[in-house]
């Protein structure tokens, strides 16, 4: 497509953003804007980053790239100037709007779908109900399988000394699983699908199998507490690299540079969910965990644990307006191809 027929194209949408950030930058009464209105504000403010983009890179005539600089910084100071200065926003930004996009994630359903279903499938194939004997030995190693048998082997819970460091260690573990579930996303989703898969297999084929043993009431005293916050931040890792690399693949018309950039500003919620939980979980690990306290406490946090996400992914980021969704139309919909 012509340079001339791309402005020509695109020209509408800008003008139209104009009108809005002209509105926003208005009087308090004239800045409200309708949920609809929002919607479109955002998706229109995308659409012209990433002709922000195109332009920069195709070397658009001076005045359109610095037309399109002033619209695009003047879109960016409205759309974030009340998440950075209202409480309101800031509310509205951490209880409706993540919510919402994790739950819309496309990326994140499918990474939920492969860990739970592998998880699941794997932790029944390693117990000894298994049509499949010898399959937790076949895919831990008998090697791994003892000296995992051997850590809960007369542990001892309540020891006092070293919390703080166990936890600055997990939480050191916690994010290098979570980084190389992120890293493997980004080769094009699929090294995310492999990883996520892995993880899903290799993990639930230890629970399974200590399930079986002796040691499996000192497993899961230790493991419970914490469980459910980091076996959900390795599925989130996986999915913002898989959605980052999915860009790579489907680029809705821009460039893969300018998809994968408009993809990396579409996973931070996810990103940024994963890392808190990976933080909550590696202080659990390191202080709830090897405690003395009853299992009953422990398996009470893990419940707790539980019903919070599935209140903050499911109750909060289903509850959320239907004509709020359009907010999450990927940066380049409805402006044409590049």
């Amino acid at each position: 497509m012509k340079v001339s027929q791309r402005i020509e194209q695109r020209s509408p949408d800008w003008r139209r953003l104009d009108v809005i950030c002209i509105q926003l930058e208005g009087s308090s009464a004239a800045r409200t804007l309708t949920a609809t209105q929002r919607a479109e504000f955002a998706g229109l403010y995308r659409a012209a980053c990433a002709d922000l983009a195109l332009a920069d890179a195709h070397q658009f005539p001076s005045d359109i790239v610095r037309y399109l600089h002033r619209l695009v910084g003047r879109a960016h100071s409205q759309l974030y100037r009340s998440r950075g200065l209202e409480a309101r926003g800031w509310w509205k930004e951490l209880f409706v709007d993540t919510p919402r996009r994790l739950f819309h994630d496309g990326a994140l359903r499918i990474a939920l779908g492969l860990f739970w279903g592998g998880f699941i499938a794997s932790a029944f194939l390693a117990t000894d109900f298994s049509p499949v004997p010898g399959y937790a030995e076949s895919l831990l190693g008998a090697e791994h399988i003892q000296s995992t048998e051997d850590s809960f082997d007369g542990i001892k819970f309540g020891a006092t000394g070293g919390e703080t460091f166990m936890a600055g260690f997990y939480l050191w573990h916690n994010a290098s699983i979570g980084l190389r579930c992120f890293v493997m996303g980004l080769v094009f989703g699929i090294g995310g699908i492999f990883e996520t898969l892995f993880n899903a297999l290799v993990l639930g084929a230890l629970f399974g199998h200590m399930a079986m043993t002796p040691q499996g009431d000192n497993f899961f005293t230790f493991v419970t507490a914490h469980a459910p916050f980091e076996l959900t931040a390795i599925v989130l890792s996986a999915a913002a690299g898989m959605r980052m690399g999915f860009s790579l693949v489907d680029t809705h018309g821009l460039s893969r540079r300018e998809s994968l950039l408009a993809a990396s500003r579409e996973a931070m919620p996810t990103m940024f969910a994963g890392v808190l939980l990976f933080f909550l979980a590696a202080l659990i690990e390191g202080f709830l965990s090897p405690s003395a306290a009853p299992y009953e406490v422990k398996a009470l946090v893990s419940v707790l644990s539980t019903l919070l996400l599935l209140f903050y992914f499911l109750v909060l980021g289903g509850a959320a307006p239907e004509e709020d969704r359009g907010e999450d139309t990927p940066a380049g919909a409805g402006g044409g191809e590049a």
